[in-house]
């Protein structure tokens, strides 16, 4: 899919010398930055909708890192 993206003159600049110093394409590091960015907006939207749910067991970290039955 070909999606047109308007990127600031001074990141226009910094993509273009990136991919001229590593000899990639400038639409590797676009897919690779979406891909990472896609990674956190999906987990920050995951964690909130559990927060916003109260039913549910939760864990504290100190649970978690003595590994106690997380099952039941």
């Amino acid at each position: 899919m070909a999606i047109t993206v308007r990127l600031k003159p001074e990141d226009q600049k910094r993509l273009d010398s990136l991919a001229k110093l590593t000899g990639r394409t400038k639409s590797y590091y676009i897919r690779q930055a979406i891909e990472e960015k896609l990674d956190e907006m999906e987990d920050l939207y995951i964690a909130e909708q559990r927060i916003e749910q109260p039913e549910g067991k939760r864990w504290s970290l100190d649970e978690l890192m003595r590994g106690d039955d997380l099952d039941s």
